[in-house]
C-alpha cells in the first residue's frame, strides 16, 4: 500500500515490513516466520512482550504506529537503520531500498543458475564465514577447481579442456 506526500508516492510501514521479510531468509531459504521475530524482539530486549499476531498486524497495515524500541528490534532483526521505517523521502531509505533490491537479484540469479540445493548450502553457509575464513575456502576451491581442471582431457581441437 502507498500514500502520497507531497506528490510522491511513500510505502507504508506495512510494504516495507513484507519487502524485509521477503528479502532477509533462514539459512534454509524460508522466509522467518512473524513468531520468530517477535522471539528476537524479546530475546533482543526491545519490547517485554511482542507477540507473531502482533507483527502480523504490522505487516497487513491494522497496526500502524509501534513503540520506538519495537522499531528497533526490527531494526535489528532485519539488518536495517531504524530510520529505513520512517521516511521515503530519505538518501538512506533509497539506499537500504537499492541494496534489498540487489539482494533479490541476486539471490533470484544465483537460483537461476543452480537448482542444485548442495550448491545453494556451501553459498549459504560461505556467507557466514568470518573474511578471513571465506578467502580459505576460496583459496581451497581454487585449488581443487585447479587439481579438477588438470584432469580433464584435452579436447581433440586442441582447445582449452573443459571451463
Amino acid at each position: 500500500m502507498e500514500a502520497w506526500v507531497a506528490g510522491q508516492a511513500t510505502r507504508t510501514l506495512a510494504a516495507k515490513l513484507n519487502d524485509l521479510f521477503a528479502t532477509k531468509k533462514r539459512p534454509d531459504g524460508k522466509e522467518y516466520s512473524n513468531e520468530q521475530v517477535a522471539e528476537f524482539i524479546v530475546a533482543g530486549g526491545y519490547a517485554r512482550t511482542a507477540s507473531q499476531s502482533y507483527i502480523w498486524g504490522l505487516r497487513n497495515g491494522t497496526k500502524t504506529n509501534p513503540t520506538k524500541s519495537y522499531l528497533e528490534g526490527l531494526a535489528a532483526f532485519f539488518e536495517v537503520p531504524v530510520a529505513y521505517f520512517f521516511d521515503d523521502d530519505n538518501e538512506l531509505v533509497r539506499q537500504v531500498d537499492q541494496q534489498l533490491e540487489a539482494l533479490k537479484a541476486e539471490r533470484a540469479r544465483m537460483a537461476s543458475l543452480s537448482g542444485d540445493e548442495e550448491i545453494q548450502l556451501l553459498a549459504m553457509r560461505a556467507g557466514q564465514l568470518s573474511p578471513e575464513r571465506l578467502k580459505l575456502v576460496k583459496d581451497m576451491l581454487e585449488l581443487v577447481y585447479q587439481q579438477e581442471r588438470a584432469e580433464r582431457p584435452t579436447p581433440p581441437d586442441g582447445g582449452l579442456p573443459g571451463v
